[in-house]
């Protein structure tokens, strides 16, 4: 089981920290690819690849301090999930970088391809809470 537990109010109060974490790790991601697509590289090049990947490497522990994990391995939708539980059941919610709020999760294997809407019912159960 996770370390953290998040409910979906809970996850969307984190998103202002996870966003720009997640716009560093974009930045760091795009540089990647910029420069791997040069072909042949230079000492200096390959310093600063090695250098990216400490940078993305510190990025991501970050997120997982928070509890959550990075899942954008292409680095181009800053793909994030929260675990969570919802209907008794674990599951990830889960939110990409365009993205205002949480609005979706998806099961342990079905990944962002299975993504499903947040019940209402949790939503709007939360949001009476917080008042």
């Amino acid at each position: 089981m996770p370390a953290r537990i998040f409910s979906p109010s809970e996850a969307n109060r984190t998103l202002p920290l996870v966003r720009r974490i997640v716009e560093d790790i974009l930045r760091r991601g795009a540089e990647l690819r910029k420069l791997r697509d040069l072909g042949r590289t230079s000492r200096e090049q390959e310093d600063r690849l090695v250098e990216i990947g400490h940078e993305i490497t510190s990025l991501l522990s970050e997120l997982k301090g928070i509890g959550c994990e990075y899942k954008d391995w292409g680095f181009d939708q800053g793909l994030v999930d929260f675990p969570s539980i919802i209907h008794g059941e674990m599951v990830y919610l889960c939110w990409r970088s365009d993205e205002a709020e949480l609005g979706w999760y998806h099961g342990p294997h079905s990944g962002y391809a299975g993504r499903l809407r947040i019940p209402q019912e949790l939503l709007e159960l939360e949001a009476g809470l917080e008042t």
